[in-house]
């Protein structure tokens, strides 16, 4: 597949700019009863993503490009089917080529809704 299907990317659940970490990507989040989140997110150009702290753990799966979390002095290369595990309270960011297609599961409420 190159895209993420279309009933994963309705408007209703279309993460605003305001809330995106880095520059010239779309993302979609959906939440769980207990105020856990994932989002899929699709990169257009290879970019950077801002430093970041979060007071729940984050996992992220790469299904396609390439995706660079850096945290801890240690740069974790994913490659599809890769995966990686943040800790809670880690300072983080991350790298990413032009293509790349991510899946993140958030241990809490990573994105606000935006009314």
């Amino acid at each position: 597949m190159k895209d993420f299907p279309d009933f994963m990317k309705s408007k209703m659940n279309h993460i605003d700019s305001s809330q995106q970490n880095t520059k010239d990507i779309d993302g979609y989040y959906f939440e769980g009863k207990d105020g856990s989140q994932m989002a899929i997110w699709t990169c257009y150009s290879d970019r950077e993503s801002k430093e970041q702290i979060h007071e729940f753990d984050e996992y992220t799966v790469c299904v396609a490009g390439q995706y660079i979390e850096i945290f801890n002095g240690e740069e974790h290369v994913l490659n599809p089917g890769d995966e990686v595990f943040v800790p809670k309270g880690t300072p983080h960011h991350g790298r990413v080529k032009a293509g790349t297609r991510t899946i993140h599961a958030f241990g809490g409420k990573r994105i606000k809704t935006v009314k």
